[in-house]
């Protein structure tokens, strides 16, 4: 069986976020699988990407299916690489006090909603004759299991539900796309704006740069098969609790 890791590997490949990892991620899979043409779908702004893509607009959602069947050659591999921790009015809480409705509106609407609408947007070119991969980052903190030190209510919550959202879509895909892998990655602490503000207490060992996020990552990702579709995975394979 033909699987992701073939260094004959060909076709298209979507990565969605050109932040600190996406771009990362978009120059390995360049690098590492040749074959693969590599298409890259963000926010307009810099850095440039081929697509203009807002994940939390269902007309750019919709719009996408349709951009994609216009490119040449079949779709193989999908990595979410957007995710929203922080930003103007958006703070990870601390106490319960300080959880507010929009907040968690916020979180849920980027972190857990807008990945299972982006597999609902690539499901129309896939096929049972080939191998697919959709990838999304997650987070460590959104498992529950591994929950020990509380708050970030919201953005815990929005990943965990990612995690859920995206469990049950690899049980469908198994029985309607046998050949289609679904895999939540957590990355580790990345040197990006997003981890910015927490980075602290984070030793220079645990603290990744983008270019080793995305070279962890992407070997992860290549190694999955089929029967592995559905696993929660941290930047070093290892499987971390729901």
């Amino acid at each position: 069986m033909t699987t992701l890791g073939d260094s004959a590997l060909t076709g298209m490949a979507l990565v969605v976020g050109t932040g600190g990892i996406g771009s990362a991620i978009t120059a390995r899979l360049k690098q590492q699988c040749p074959g693969l043409r590599v298409i890259t779908a963000g926010r307009q702004g810099p850095p440039v990407q081929d697509l203009s893509l807002d994940l939390e607009r269902d007309a750019d959602l919709e719009a996408l299916t349709d951009c994609l069947r216009a490119e040449a050659g079949d779709l193989r591999l999908v990595v979410n690489a957007t995710g929203r921790l922080h930003g103007p009015g958006l703070v990870p809480e601390k106490r319960l006090r300080q959880v507010e409705r929009s907040a968690l509106m916020e979180q849920f609407t980027i972190n857990a909603i807008a990945p299972v609408l982006l597999a609902r947007a690539v499901e129309p070119l896939l096929g049972r004759d080939r191998p697919f991969h959709f990838a999304s980052l997650s987070a460590r903190v959104g498992s529950i299991g591994d929950n020990r030190s509380g708050g970030w209510y919201s953005y815990r919550a929005a990943k965990a539900a990612q995690n859920q959202l995206l469990k049950s879509l690899s049980i469908e895909w198994r029985r309607r796309w046998p050949l289609a892998t679904v895999t939540l990655l957590h990355p580790g602490t990345t040197d990006t704006a997003l981890s910015k503000p927490f980075q602290t207490f984070v030793p220079p060992e645990k603290l990744f740069t983008p270019q080793r996020a995305a070279e962890q990552l992407v070997d992860v990702l290549l190694a999955q098969r089929p029967e592995d579709s559905g696993e929660f995975l941290a930047w070093d394979g290892q499987p971390i609790d729901w």
